[in-house]
Parts: C-alpha cells; sequence; structure tokens
C-alpha cells in the first residue's frame, strides 16, 4: 500500500491517532476538536494555522485511502476517527511511536520513549528499538532510520507515509565547519599524515571530520538505496 500523504493528511492523521491514546475519554473527535489539536502549539513541529476548510479536505483524503472516516457514535454530531489499527494491524506501541513521528518530525529512539510515554507504555530503550524494528520491516516500511547526524552518535528514525524523506547532500566539511585558510594547511595536512605525531589540533579535527563526513554519505547512499527499492516493491 503505498501511502503518499501530504503534510496536512499527516497532521490530521497523527492527531487523531494521538488523542485516541492521549485522551481516550474524548475520542474520536468533532471537526472543531480536530481543528484544535492540529493548530495546538505544543508538541507540534511545524506548528500549523489550519482552517475548518482544510481539516475537511485533509479528511477526505484520508477517507478516500481508508485511513479515517466519520461516526456519530456517541451523540448526533459527526465525530471522525482514524483506521489505522484496522487498516495496517499496528498495536498501541506502533501507533504512538507513529503518532509522535508524524506531529513533531525525525527523532532518535530515546526522543521517542520520553515523548510516547504519554500515549503508551514503553519499559526501556529496548522496547522502543523493537517496535521502530517492526515498523521497519512492514511491507511497505513505515518508517526509515536516518544517516546519523555529524556530531551526533544516536541515528534519527522519520516515518514513510508521505513517501521517501528528503536527504540533501552533505555539504562539503571545510564549508560545514568554516575551516580557514586550507590551503595554507595542505603542507601540515601532507605531514600530518604521513607522521601523526606533528598534526596540529587543527588539522587533527579536520582529518576526522572529513572521515566522518565520508562516512555519512556512504549511509545516506545506502538509505536511499534500501528505502527506494522496498517502496518500489509496494508501488
Amino acid at each position: 500500500m503505498k501511502m503518499n500523504l501530504n503534510e496536512l493528511e499527516i497532521r490530521i492523521l497523527g492527531c487523531l491517532m494521538e488523542k485516541e491514546l492521549s485522551t481516550p475519554e474524548s475520542y474520536p473527535l468533532t471537526l472543531n476538536a480536530l481543528l484544535s489539536a492540529c493548530n495546538q502549539k505544543s508538541n507540534r513541529d511545524p506548528v500549523m494555522v489550519l482552517t475548518e476548510n482544510e481539516i475537511a479536505a485533509g479528511l477526505q483524503g484520508l477517507g478516500s485511502r481508508g485511513l479515517a472516516r466519520l461516526t456519530t457514535t456517541g451523540g448526533r454530531v459527526g465525530k471522525y476517527c482514524h483506521s489505522v489499527e484496522g487498516k495496517l494491524g499496528l498495536a498501541v506501541p506502533a501507533r504512538a511511536l507513529l503518532a509522535e513521528l508524524m506531529l513533531r518530525g525525525p527523532q532518535t529512539a530515546g526522543e521517542l520513549r520520553n515523548r510516547g510515554e504519554r500515549m503508551a507504555q514503553f519499559p526501556d530503550l529496548e522496547a522502543v528499538e523493537e517496535v521502530l524494528l517492526e515498523l521497519l520491516k512492514c511491507g511497505p516500511p513505515l518508517v526509515a532510520r536516518l544517516p546519523r547526524q555529524a556530531g551526533r552518535k544516536e541515528q534519527r528514525y522519520a516515518q514513510l507515509f508521505a513517501g521517501l524523506p528528503d536527504l540533501p547532500d552533505l555539504p562539503d566539511v571545510h564549508d560545514v565547519h568554516n575551516v580557514h585558510n586550507v590551503h595554507d594547511r595542505r603542507s601540515d595536512r601532507a605531514t600530518a599524515t604521513e607522521n601523526p605525531a606533528f598534526r596540529p589540533p587543527a588539522v587533527e579535527r579536520l582529518i576526522k571530520l572529513e572521515a566522518e563526513v565520508g562516512e555519512l554519505r556512504g549511509e545516506v547512499g545506502a538509505l536511499r538505496r534500501e528505502t527506494e527499492e522496498l517502496l518500489a516493491m509496494f508501488a
């Protein structure tokens, strides 16, 4: 099943999934309640300012994919709920992590555990990683593991309901870190490469930085190929 949801649809679906788990007493949501949830300033990145007409259009798009529907259960006022559990067969922990990724963008497993506890209990980080692995193995995959950011040890995860996220080419290491006078240091670097004992601190940092960026470039390329191949299988 290929999703290709737009940003509006993802925000609406994420809100429905979040409110089902965090405030079940007020779920399903009226159109007005859903509007407030989508425009909420906390636990949202980016913050949006949507209208009722936009929400209605987004609900129509989700409905056409079988991911949301209108219900009158519990009263005469129409209310909306998602159909992710029935459509994709996802349990509560998986829905909680996906909702966080939809509402806040890419995050590490640690961030997902801390922020997702209001919707589902995760005893430890390993439990979060197990759920993420299940989502990675879905057909097609519902999340992707992004390449490490420079200077960070933990990798982030992103939801794939909009397709493969943009993975911009990594800029040149000299531009990123504003390393000046590289030309004048070439002889120093050559000497440092041959004899590490003579490496000035700046050259040492530059060499490590170039190695790290090279590794990240490889991770980005591998992720692109792997995710594109998996998505193509279910297009």
